[in-house]
């Protein structure tokens, strides 16, 4: 049974002396929301102690400035800052790179290694997406947080190591507990502070600050002499989209209109083009098949209807060429256009970059046919869930020129969860 309790939190009640302005113009950070002002606040009050501190907040808001603060404003700020992305190690390994191996300790291990825990001695060790941490690894842990004291693969000697941990999740823990995928116990010894980073739909106004730093930093990156700007009404836009990738996600929008827009002035119909449309229908689905909402659990509700409404979009535009198409019996027996090259026929396989991706088989209707109910929809093999997703992981390789982390970035998972996807579906790099 989970038990309920909160993790320590330093409130803002407690005025702090640094000056916040100063310390948003030293780390880049940008926006004026007051949760945002209470987690740096939080960040510089705690530096100086050696509490553990655990940083959640929802994939792409910036966890990771928290404990370079962290670091920079204790007495350790001389030793060494190691930042590790735990969801980035294989599961085979990291017990070996967190902790040191001995010579000999298993195939590869031809010399012995420290391990992260061994080189942040005196120092700061953050460990970002602990929450993908196999639970073994999680017990060892904990044992380093109690005591200080691990064991390097391979040897039976204790060692000792003062690091102090800072790790960061966008997991929703409390819901791992329950489902036997993260310790309670370890979760209650990484929270004794807990800082919470807000979502970027909930830092109001703070978007079009942010597309202005970016804007301007793009610029300077590569000498383009005139920044692109919103016009009022795209600024509405950016406040009232719901940004599901948050500040990482706005970073690299803005990049992209900075790059490849001929225009400087941008407007919404631009902003559309690359998916920012607020209140869109398909945003909530689109967000799940991504799976962009890690820090709740998966709305497939949510999912079918968008599945729904893009298929009877879909059949409607269809049937709308049909009756365009009436005179060509070729077209209508296909459904696809004659200004699309027939290249290959429904049951010859497509070859898209190394990857032989099998046709749907194509079921002609009648143009009179009732459109399915969602529920039959979502059941109709050639949707199969599994299979969209699939071909995302397959498609998001191939813009990633198969870098798996950046991959693992654009879908919203770890880049160890991406490698398990890769064996699971067979999918060839």
């Amino acid at each position: 049974m989970l038990v309920t309790r909160n993790c320590t939190t330093f409130a803002g009640r407690m005025k702090s002396n640094i000056d916040l302005q100063q310390l948003k113009l030293r780390y880049g950070i940008v926006g004026r929301d007051e949760a945002l002002d209470d987690a740096l606040r939080t960040a510089v009050q705690v530096a100086r102690t050696d509490l553990s501190v655990l940083i959640q907040g929802e994939s792409g808001v910036g966890k990771e400035v928290i404990p370079r603060i962290i670091h920079d404003f204790s007495l350790r700020k001389n030793k060494r800052y190691i930042a590790i992305n735990c969801g980035s190690i294989p599961e085979g390994t990291i017990d070996s790179e967190l902790f040191g191996h001995e010579k000999g300790a298993f195939t590869s291990a031809i010399g012995e290694h420290e391990g992260y825990f061994g080189a942040a001695d005196g120092g700061t060790l953050f460990l970002d997406e602990v929450g993908e941490l196999p639970l073994s690894t999680q017990a060892r842990l904990l044992r380093v947080l109690e005591t200080g004291e691990y064991i390097r693969v391979g040897s039976n000697e204790p060692r000792r190591s003062d690091a102090r941990i800072v790790a960061a999740t966008n997991v929703d823990i409390p819901h791992a507990i329950r489902e036997g995928r993260f310790r309670e116990d370890l979760y209650y010894r990484l929270c004794t502070i807990n800082i919470k980073m807000p979502p970027l739909r909930e830092r109001h106004g703070d978007a079009v600050l942010l597309f202005k730093k970016f804007a301007l930093d793009t610029a300077a990156k590569y000498n383009i002499p005139d920044p692109i700007r919103l016009t009022p009404e795209a600024e509405e836009v950016v406040n009232r989209y719901k940004w599901p990738g948050n500040v990482r996600q706005l970073r690299n929008i803005t990049e992209q209109l900075s790059i490849l827009s001929q225009e400087r002035s941008i407007t919404p119909d631009m902003l559309a083009r690359h998916g920012v449309v607020p209140n869109s229908d398909t945003e909530t689905g689109i967000v799940a098949l991504n799976g962009k909402t890690s820090s709740s659990p998966h709305d497939y509700e949510n999912e079918i209807k968008w599945l729904a409404h893009a298929v009877i979009e879909l059949r409607n535009e269809v049937n709308e060429l049909k009756s365009h198409l009436s005179h060509e019996p070729a077209a209508l027996s296909t459904g696809i256009a004659p200004a699309i090259k027939p290249a290959a026929t429904a049951s010859a396989p497509i070859s898209v970059s190394g990857h032989t991706m099998q046709p749907v088989e194509s079921h002609p209707h009648p143009i009179d046919e009732e459109i399915q109910t969602a529920e039959e929809i979502v059941e109709d093999e050639t949707l199969n869930l599994f299979d969209m997703e699939k071909r995302n992981i397959i498609l998001a390789l191939q813009r990633n020129h198969y870098r798996r982390k950046a991959a693992a970035e654009e879908l919203g998972i770890s880049e160890r969860t991406l490698y398990r996807k890769i064996k699971d579906y067979g999918i060839e790099e």
